[in-house]
């Protein structure tokens, strides 16, 4: 039984206003790709918000000490962290930001193949035809021989693929590690990983500039944390589909502040993925289906941006 009453209105209500706050995010960093490397926004943004993360670690007061149980699973989570967020924030700089999502939101559908392939998860075969029609629609999207796959594509696939690693290995390793190490080790593998980049890339910022890549940072750990308030006090079913609520962001301002017109087979190919993450999160959420559910037990099915807290792990009813 969770501490916090449940509340379905509330949670979809906090979770909206999150993945609205990650959409605004988002456009904050293509705005900024403009004239600086991801590795220079990446940097700062994390520095930013490394203060409001450390309050939240220092407030758990179960945490005696950040030594991991699993240091090369961790080791590997941040890995992946890295390579998502870097990627990600690439593709946001030089494609259409709905064309990016399209490509992210094929990561629930990886979380699904993945966890079957090295947890040994159950995965039945309507979530297997589920993964593989989103997949359809990420190939709808990119049109591979009639239109050309750029780096940027590219990049948004590795992100989407990092980001489902990196949930995998929190869900096989988030029942024995404490949240604040899963928190942590990615953060500065972030930071430390973008200050050894930060010196050929640098580009002076103006006041204005660098409190947008404030507001990233800030934005950020804000969104998240209404992610686990929204999860805390709904059922995941009903929160997890909202993500896909940031395409209708993108589109707007993409249309608004980036002149970009929305592109009808993107369109088409978003909302075949779409379809098929709704369709994984509703079995998914079935009674019958096993309690070892990684892709509701992530709440940031999105590419990772390391410094995600996870909510306490409870015991799902038998």
């Amino acid at each position: 039984m969770s501490d916090v009453s449940q509340s379905p209105v509330r949670g979809l209500g906090f979770a909206f206003a999150a993945f609205a706050i990650f959409a605004t995010h988002d456009a904050i960093i293509k705005a900024l790709g403009v004239n600086f490397s991801v590795f220079q926004i990446i940097f700062f943004a994390m520095l930013f918000a490394f203060v409001p993360m450390s309050v939240l670690m220092l407030a758990d007061r179960q945490v005696d000490n950040f030594r991991p149980h699993h240091p090369w699973l961790i080791l590997l989570r941040s890995a992946t962290s890295v390579i998502a967020m870097s990627t990600a924030f690439y593709a946001f700089t030089v494609l259409p930001l709905a064309e990016v999502y399209a490509l992210l939101f094929a990561t629930p559908l990886l979380i699904t193949a993945m966890s079957a392939i090295l947890l040994g998860e159950p995965v039945r075969a309507q979530r297997w035809a589920a993964v593989i029609v989103g997949l359809i629609g990420v190939l709808i999207v990119l049109r591979p021989g009639v239109t050309a796959i750029s780096f940027g594509h590219v990049c948004g696939l590795i992100a989407a693929f990092g980001s489902s690693l990196g949930s995998v290995i929190m869900r096989k390793i988030g029942g024995e590690e404490r949240t604040a190490v899963m928190i942590l080790y990615p953060m500065l593998s972030s930071i430390l990983f973008m200050a050894v980049m930060l010196p050929f890339v640098y580009q002076p910022m103006a006041v204005t500039e660098l409190g947008l890549v404030a507001s990233v940072g800030v934005l950020s750990v804000l969104a998240q944390v209404m992610i686990i308030a929204a999860y805390r006090i709904a059922p995941a079913a009903v929160v997890a589909p909202s993500q896909y609520s940031q395409i209708l962001w993108a589109t707007l301002f993409g249309v608004l502040f980036f002149g970009e017109l929305p592109d009808t087979w993107v369109g088409v190919g978003a909302s075949v993925i779409i379809a098929s993450g709704i369709f994984i999160v509703w079995r998914e959420s079935r009674p019958s289906v096993s309690i070892r559910r990684p892709l509701l037990r992530d709440p940031n099915p999105r590419y990772d941006t390391g410094p995600s807290p996870q909510p306490k792990h409870r015991r799902d009813p038998e």
